[in-house]
């Protein structure tokens, strides 16, 4: 190994890192831990572990080294304050669904913020040095939330990030420790000694670099990284520009100054309160909660074995078993962590997260039930939303924008517990179907993939799977991290690659090309235009220009042709490949080198352009009338007509869609002017925020700006109208529930519209004849129609009965005796399957001993209905194997249950031949 450096994961990391002016100027001694191994500084002359877990065990509890215990407010503002003082500047958090990055949800760092366009120098961060408190919403360590006494799923890391680059050195880790140390001994009255910095590697959100985590009384308080380094496929690469990332866990920082049994009580009050007295629990003595707290790190206590070792030992010591100890404990962790899954689920809901089956809506669904099942466990009938209340009025302290949305948060909290009701309903059969299953297959125990299955399906979590599949006599182990397998396959974004429908080869070749200029953008109205060729293969055509906008965005490509001396070609396509346009031609192809005269198909690039700016109108309607929860979550805008998706937590009604079809329409009349800019990715976002990105992130370092006044404004790179009026109207044709949480909106602008509304002007004329009414008495005239018909299929109901009673009857009169039962047979001309059933469910009311095989002749179509009495089958008789057999004898075929049989497809001429074995094969039956 070369001299001065070391191997970390295979990269040479600098020693000089861990080497700060502080150290020495402090009299730092660098050590090394006697349990783990790692290298730490320390003050402390006698200190021979680093300080961190499972090293050492929590000191700080009941003993709390700070001056005076802090609430969040004061440990926040203490920071932040702290660091304006020493030259930064304080930034506003950003939301936690990170809309400007397309690989993670949520954010869970509070450098995500700033990845990638910060950290990888594509744009200025918005201050430099800058101090943040940044919600986050991690779900690596659900399954222990509430009972470590010290994890949680949200929290805030407050952070001073300082960027450098090769044109503007801030500070690097010198600054950074000083930042560091100063703020723990002199704003928090914290000893020096009891500081220590552990060296480490740290990497996350696709950056990574050697780190210091600070660690105070065994609890680790802050992490310090020094990040150079992106994470290509698993391997780490030098970045140009070096960015000090440092975490700072708030809530941990005030549970230090407090020194409370568990991180729950020092930041959770007065909610834990609250939920106490509502459930009638008194806690465990806060003595017995802190040696918790204090051993769980200690002996790594993960899982739910890891949880029942920490427990028995603690057991022990306080002379008690441990089953009493776990069922005093166990409601208390109900309400600990239903404390935490609630605040989380405010940030999640007012950040616009829409529960669902998909997407970071799957998570807080995960939230939803887990919550409600502890109010199960407790014993409480109250509603979610009364529990969301809690924390929303402690978070809107700090917050106040998220009261502003409490109206849509409770919504959607009412809708989950009654879909979670349902689903509790609906379970009972799906767990019984499922045990059947196993048990039938010989096995005593439900495998483990069965429970993710029926919880990532069917909603059905592991307590209650687990209470079902007991009765039925299977054993059940639930996986210690159950809930954290669950949240893994869900949080991280899918980038799906885009396939273009165009051979490899030419892919490589025009992504070698100079770019395309795009004469759309210059000129929208451009309908014809001059180019030269510049590559051509296999009916692709590239141009040095072209006013042929190239599919992305939602947006399909336009057509048209394109001429030259000698020929004519049509362009059916026309995609991008990077900054190339890329056209797909029919028939032949000029030559490289020859001028060319594009013509773009107007009247549909016209209908495009109104069905792109009718879609901005309409998701800003949309966001106006239904609340800021709503984002666009996919769009199609083709020439005839469009779709939005929407993310929304109930079906539409119709109210809503008449009056989100006025307000837009409305916005046409306004003829408010569309203004397309093009400005830096960080002054767009700083002047209209994160709704630029409604159509999804848009790449680059600039990006193109659509904006329709105060209306609606997005990052977008489709074709538009110059006004709000050159939309023409918008017709709402019809709305879809395409998948949990997202409605589609499908509807038709411009001439398109037009087309449509005559359409229905034309049905409703059609109507009106067929009826025989004029058009103001439609209405009236269909509804009279329908009651008339809903009479008549009430009346035919009737006689159809009173024929199958009849014919019933009859089949009883002429049964013939079978051994143990009775058999009766006939052919019924004119009866439909659903006539040969009704008579069967009469015979097996009648006769419960008597087998009736039934031929129904319609239209020449040969159906087959067999019905066995219940007297009938217990004597051997299967009518759905009976009706099988005679059907295959008939050319056809059949099967069904044990007391009703059906067939299908019979040949007229084998049909008869086959009624006439009926009787050979009820005996063949009955002697099994």
């Amino acid at each position: 190994m070369e001299e001065g450096f070391r191997q970390v994961w295979g990269v040479k990391v600098f020693p000089t890192i861990y080497e700060v002016e502080l150290f020495r100027e402090k009299g730092f001694a660098r050590r090394k831990c006697k349990a783990c191994g790692r290298s730490f500084w320390s003050l402390n002359p006698e200190a021979e572990y680093c300080g961190d877990q499972p090293c050492v065990a929590y000191s700080f509890i009941g003993k709390p080294p700070a001056s005076k215990p802090l609430s969040l407010q004061e440990a926040r503002e203490k920071f932040l304050s702290f660091l304006e003082r020493h030259g930064h500047r304080r930034i506003a958090k950003y939301p936690v669904v990170a809309r400007w990055r397309d690989d993670v949800y949520l954010v869970g760092a509070s450098i995500y913020d700033f990845q990638p366009w910060v950290t990888e120098g594509i744009i200025p961060p918005p201050a430099n040095p800058l101090a943040i408190s940044q919600p986050c919403v991690r779900f690596t360590d659900i399954d222990l939330v509430g009972k470590s006494g010290r994890h949680l799923t949200g929290f805030e890391m407050m952070a001073h990030h300082a960027f450098n680059s090769p044109k503007q050195h801030v500070y690097w880790n010198h600054e950074t420790v000083e930042y560091c140390f100063k703020f723990f001994t002199e704003e928090l009255g914290v000893n020096p000694e009891k500081v220590s910095f552990v060296e480490d590697m740290w990497s996350g959100g696709g950056n990574a670099g050697e780190d210091f985590e600070v660690v105070i009384d065994g609890i680790e308080v802050a992490t310090l990284v020094f990040m150079h380094y992106k994470t290509v496929n698993g391997e780490l690469k030098p970045l140009e520009n070096m960015t000090v990332d440092t975490g700072y866990g708030l809530e941990r920082i005030v549970w230090l100054t407090r020194g409370s049994p568990t991180i729950y009580d020092a930041i959770f009050q007065p909610a834990i309160g609250k939920l106490l007295q509502m459930a009638g629990v008194k806690p465990p003595s806060g003595e017995l909660l802190a040696e918790i707290s204090r051993l769980a790190g200690v002996m790594s206590a993960r899982g739910e074995k890891g949880l029942k070792k920490l427990r028995a030992s603690v057991a022990e010591k306080f002379g008690m078993s441990t089953e009493k100890l776990e069922a005093s404990l166990k409601p208390l962790e109900m309400v600990y962590s239903t404390a935490d899954f609630s605040r989380t689920l405010v940030f999640m809901l007012g950040d616009g997260v829409v529960p669902s089956n998909a997407e970071a809506g799957y998570l807080a669904r995960l939230l939803i039930r887990k919550i409600l099942r502890n109010l199960d466990g407790l014993g409480l009938e109250v509603p979610l939303s009364e529990i969301l209340d809690l924390q929303l009025k402690e978070v809107s302290k700090d917050y106040p924008e998220y009261m502003e949305k409490a109206e849509a948060i409770f919504e959607m909290a009412k809708i989950e517990e009654e879909r979670y009701r349902e689903t509790l309903k609906r379970g009972e059969a799906i767990v019984k179907r499922l045990t059947s299953e196993v048990k039938a297959k010989g096995l005593s125990q439900l495998p483990s993939e069965a429970l993710l299955k029926l919880y990532d399906s069917h909603g059905l979590t592991p307590d209650y799977v687990a209470q079902l599949a007991e009765k039925a006599g299977l054993k059940i182990e639930v996986p210690d991290d159950f809930y954290s397998r669950i949240a893994e396959l869900h949080q991280e974004a899918g980038r799906e690659e885009e396939k273009l429908p165009i051979p490899p080869e030419v892919e490589e070749a025009v992504s070698k090309l100079k770019p395309t200029r795009l004469l759309y953008y210059e000129e929208p109205d451009l309908r014809e235009f001059e180019a030269e060729a510049v590559y051509i293969s296999q009916g692709f055509l590239v141009l040095d220009r072209t006013a042929f906008y190239a599919e992305g965005g939602g947006q399909v490509s336009d057509v048209g042709v394109v001429k030259w001396d000698g020929g004519k070609a049509e362009v059916s396509w026309a995609y991008k490949v990077g900054n190339v346009i890329v056209h797909v031609v029919k028939d032949c192809l000029p030559p490289v080198g020859v001028k060319v005269k594009g013509v773009v198909n107007w009247d549909r690039r016209r209908s495009l352009m109104s069905h792109h700016t009718a879609t901005h109108i309409i998701i800003g309607a949309a966001r106006r009338l239904l609340g800021e929860h709503v984002w666009q979550h996919g769009a199609l805008k083709e020439a005839e007509k469009a779709r939005l998706d929407i993310t929304h937590y109930a079906r539409l009604s119709d109210e809503q869609v008449e009056r989100l079809e006025e307000l837009a329409n409305r916005v046409v009349m306004q003829n408010i002017p569309v203004e397309v800019s093009w400005l830096p990715r960080e002054e767009a976002e700083a002047r209209y925020g994160f709704t630029i990105y409604q159509g999804g992130v848009v790449p680059g370092r600039r990006l193109r700006i659509v904006k329709i006044g105060d209306w609606d404004v997005e990052a977008c790179g489709g074709t538009h109208c110059c006004s709000t009026g050159e939309v023409g109207p918008i017709k709402i044709v019809r709305t879809e529930r395409i998948q949990d949480g997202v409605e589609r909106i499908i509807f038709t602008a411009g001439i398109s519209a037009v087309r449509e509304f005559r359409r229905d002007a034309l049905r409703l004329k059609s109507l009106s004849s067929i009826t025989g009414s004029p058009l103001e008495d439609l209405e009236r005239s269909v509804r009279t129609l329908l009651e008339e018909v809903k009479a008549a299929r009430k009346e035919a109901l009737r006689l159809r009965s009173r024929l199958a009673r009849q014919t019933a009857q009859s089949l009883i009169a002429q049964a013939r005796k079978v051994e143990a039962v009775r058999l009766s047979s006939c052919r019924l001309e004119e009866a439909a399957v659903e006539d040969l059933i009704a008579v069967a469910y009469e015979v097996s009311k009648l006769a419960p001993d008597l087998v009736a095989v039934m031929l129904g002749v319609r239209e020449g179509d040969v159906r087959l209905v067999v019905v066995a009495g219940d007297e009938a089958a217990k004597a051997g008789v299967h009518a759905g194997r009976l009706a099988s057999t005679l059907a295959s004898k008939a050319g056809g075929s059949g099967g069904g249950k044990l007391t009703l049989g059906q067939g299908g497809s019979l040949k007229p001429e084998l049909a008869e031949k086959a009624l006439a074995q009926a009787e050979e094969e009820v005996k063949s039956q009955l002697k099994r």
